[in-house]
């Protein structure tokens, strides 16, 4: 059981804050996701659980064992990077065999390991070959075979998936969480900017802003009872809608937030306005219509939608599934 546990745990370059006071309790076998905007401190963490960045101050456990000094190639951890990191001169077995190699593992045992690794990887056919014949796909794969290999009880990926386009990275979507159920002790910490990476492979998402924790939860916990403004606005795709001002004060909030699922197209809805834009993508549409907010309002409609450019349009919630947040950005008290 490779439990991680870090509490209080700070990092400053100088005066300045990175991470500031991180309290997490991650569950062996668990696939976490870190999620926030650029700058929020998640790749630091991620690379302060590594070893590769000291911790200021706090504590870092990782199965019961106080790591803070422990070297990172000590502390059973394996990284995969946005950038592959490759031996370009290496053929995909060399690749994966290497750091065996390097502790002195028999030729028979590494066979074995690189063998087990490629089969889960579907990387088989593909051992003889250099990285330079290989997809961005593939690549990563060799990248994540080569971690698999050295047995580790926590996998940390940082960014991993952000060098390949749109249709690989649902595929690699699905590989790594197929990974993930084959090696049910192995824990899994990812970090992304991409919140619909973290909404379909996470058990648990941890929500970062500024260097703190600002929520942590399941994916549908987190999008269903977000616990600030800043977590509503920014898990989900597209994000939620806010109202401001006297439109959100007749809901008794200060803002008040509606996913775009959540709004109907009505004859005498709530508020009206002009059909600014419209995002047809056949299963489903996005209808942006400026009612005065800061912000458009996006509306989402099954198929295509019912109304054209320019034309004037009254919505409304559907039902109670409506946000209310207070001054300091934390829903209202019921």
């Amino acid at each position: 059981m490779t439990d991680l546990k870090i509490t209080n745990l700070y990092k400053a370059y100088g005066k300045v804050e990175v991470l500031k006071d991180i309290n997490l309790d991650i569950k062996s076998g668990e696939f976490i996701v870190f999620v926030g905007p650029s700058g929020c401190g998640k790749s630091t963490l991620l690379r302060c659980i590594s070893g590769l960045e000291d911790i200021t101050s706090g504590e870092l456990q990782i199965g019961g064992r106080r790591v803070n000094e422990v070297a990172p190639s000590k502390r059973g951890i394996a990284m995969v990077f946005q950038s592959y990191a490759l031996y370009p001169h290496m053929s995909v077995y060399d690749n994966m065999a290497y750091s065996l190699k390097l502790k002195g593992t028999p030729k028979d045992e590494i066979d074995r390991l690189v063998s087990d690794a490629a089969e889960k990887l579907q990387l088989t056919e593909y051992l003889d070959r250099l990285p330079k014949a290989l997809s961005g796909g593939q690549r990563q794969r060799v990248a994540i075979g080569r971690s698999i290999v050295r047995d580790p009880k926590v996998f940390l990926f940082d960014e991993p998936l952000s060098n390949l386009d749109a249709a690989l990275r649902v595929q690699m979507r699905m590989e790594i969480a197929a990974l993930s159920d084959s090696l049910p002790d192995t824990t899994m910490i990812y970090v992304t900017h991409d919140q619909v990476e973290a909404m379909t492979m996470a058990d648990r998402i941890v929500v970062l802003r500024d260097g703190r924790v600002e929520q942590v939860g399941s994916p549908m916990e987190l999008y269903d009872n977000p616990n600030s403004v800043f977590v509503a606005g920014f898990i989900g795709s597209p994000k939620m809608n806010f109202f401001t001002g006297d439109v959100a004060k007749k809901y008794g909030a200060v803002t008040l937030g509606a996913r775009a699922e959540h709004l109907k197209i009505a004859k005498k809805g709530d508020w009206s306005g002009e059909v600014m834009h419209i995002e047809n993508l056949g299963s489903d549409s996005f209808i942006y219509i400026d009612i005065g907010q800061k912000e458009p309002i996006v509306v989402r409609q099954q198929g295509r939608a019912t109304c054209g450019l320019g034309e004037t349009v009254s919505i409304s919630p559907i039902g109670d599934q409506t946000h209310k947040f207070a001054e300091d950005g934390k829903p209202v008290s019921s």
